[in-house]
């Protein structure tokens, strides 16, 4: 221990360090090469139609690219840790949890947001039904199930089947029945529970996009 340092100071400083660490909270020397740009990697992703041309933190997620840099706040960080998904977006056409997802790991990719589903000021056919059949209460999850039910509708036109699907078999089209659409949806949590207007919703928009709904079909 340096002469010049009591034993208070030094407790406390190693005590503010160890509990921050414990916290997940970090120290200065952590975040300054990221705040002066030194650790800054270059990026170029597609955001709803846009290219985008960044030099970014390598730590940041997929959503704090979205939210902090690009203003599209309507993707909304819920857990942070991937439990609720309020922050689904779609890649390349498939839904991931922006929250888990390293901005940097998506050089190239095609993201889109719940601000790129409507076209030309005309609502996509899911995000109509959620109005229509009220799949919303306080609206903060709700980006995040319109995403997720966007890839659910795709999903279930390829054929492709859930834990629920009869027999586990690739079907076309799969029977979309509400224990299918509770299925595909169990990754996005409502607190509000609005589920039955959910499944509601996505079974309206199943038929308006003409998503298989019959009750047989032959395995591929």
């Amino acid at each position: 221990m340096d002469g010049d340092m009591t034993r208070r100071e030094y407790v406390s400083i190693l005590g503010g360090t160890v509990g921050s660490a414990a916290l997940g909270v970090p120290l200065a020397a952590d975040i300054a090469p990221a705040a002066a740009g030194a650790d800054a990697v270059p990026l170029t992703v597609h955001i709803n139609g846009s290219e985008q041309r960044l030099a970014i933190d390598p730590r940041m997620t997929l959503l704090d690219l979205l939210r902090e840099r690009l203003d599209l706040t309507g993707t909304k960080k819920g857990c942070d840790h991937g439990q609720c998904g309020a922050c689904t977006v779609l890649v390349n056409g498939r839904r991931i949890n922006s929250c888990l997802s390293l901005a940097v790991c998506h050089d190239g990719d095609q993201v889109t947001s719940i601000e790129g589903l409507a076209q030309g000021g005309e609502l996509q056919a899911i995000q109509a039904a959620f109005i229509e059949h009220d799949g919303f209460q306080c609206g903060y999850c709700t980006p995040g199930q319109i995403c997720s039910a966007v890839a659910l509708l795709a999903e279930v036109r390829h054929g492709d089947a859930s834990f629920v699907t009869p027999g586990l078999q690739r079907l076309r089209p799969v029977e979309l029945t509400d224990d299918e659409i509770r299925e595909r949806m169990s990754g996005n949590i409502c607190r509000c529970g609005a589920y039955p207007g959910i499944v509601a919703a996505v079974q309206t928009a199943a038929r308006e996009s003409g998503s298989a709904t019959r009750t047989k079909g032959k395995p591929r």
